[in-house]
């Protein structure tokens, strides 16, 4: 069900009259308590895995993670924060202030993770790569950045040329890659990252103009 139709089926709900003592709860990670309006004379709540599913999986997905909870009684608040420790969960209370950033947040490190991987593999198929090959090259490189930020922390877990300060790959990257646009707005981030870890300011800013010089012009550099 997608999020827009959270607040129409409650709303449909709500015309059967259920009992006062019913509560009522959704999964959505980016909508509030307000999504269930309609319901309001009820205790409602929400509960979001921060896990992805993009099929059915089984029950040890949830072990280990964070589960985003939120009720407008402290009863439900504590059945909701019960019910994640029983599936092996830490419960964390995010409100409908904090909503958006929390769901915002979870697409970078999730649904954007994907498109960069997918990106990735698409530029090695460029090369005359199967997309299996691609895939199977790329995940273990994934994993490994995975594991350096659980064991380092995402700033100090940054490697690559944009850490070393190294302009010169990036200039060639802009010029050979098919989505330079895609690469800057990226690589941009990434230099943030860097200077927060410790980058040179003169090398950051050699990274910095080699961003933000005219892509044309970059690639008419390559190619001579």
């Amino acid at each position: 069900m997608p999020d827009g139709a959270v607040a129409e089926f409650a709303a449909k709900v709500a015309q059967l009259e259920p009992a006062q003592a019913v509560g009522f709860i959704h999964v959505s990670g980016a909508l509030g308590l307000d999504a269930l309006d309609s319901l309001r004379s009820h205790p409602v709540g929400s509960f979001h895995p921060l896990q992805s599913f993009p099929a059915p999986r089984e029950p040890s997905a949830f072990r280990g993670i964070t589960v985003a909870v939120d009720a407008t009684t402290q009863s439900l608040m504590r059945r909701l924060r019960a019910l994640a420790r029983s599936i092996g969960a830490r419960p964390k209370p995010v409100g409908d202030r904090e909503r958006v950033l929390y769901h915002a947040a979870a697409v970078y490190a999730s649904n954007f993770m994907d498109v960069v991987v997918a990106e990735a593999v698409r530029t090695l198929r460029s090369i005359g790569w199967t997309e299996a090959e691609a895939t199977k090259a790329l995940l273990p490189l994934v994993e490994g950045a995975v594991a350096n930020i659980r064991k380092r922390g995402a700033v100090r877990a940054l490697t690559g040329p944009i850490r070393r300060g190294d302009a010169g790959t990036v200039t060639r990257h802009l010029s050979a890659v098919d989505n330079p646009d895609l690469y800057r707005m990226l690589a941009l981030v990434a230099l943030g990252i860097a200077k927060e870890a410790g980058l040179d300011p003169a090398a950051a800013e050699r990274i910095r103009r080699a961003l933000t010089r005219d892509v044309a012009a970059t690639r008419r550099r390559g190619r001579r």
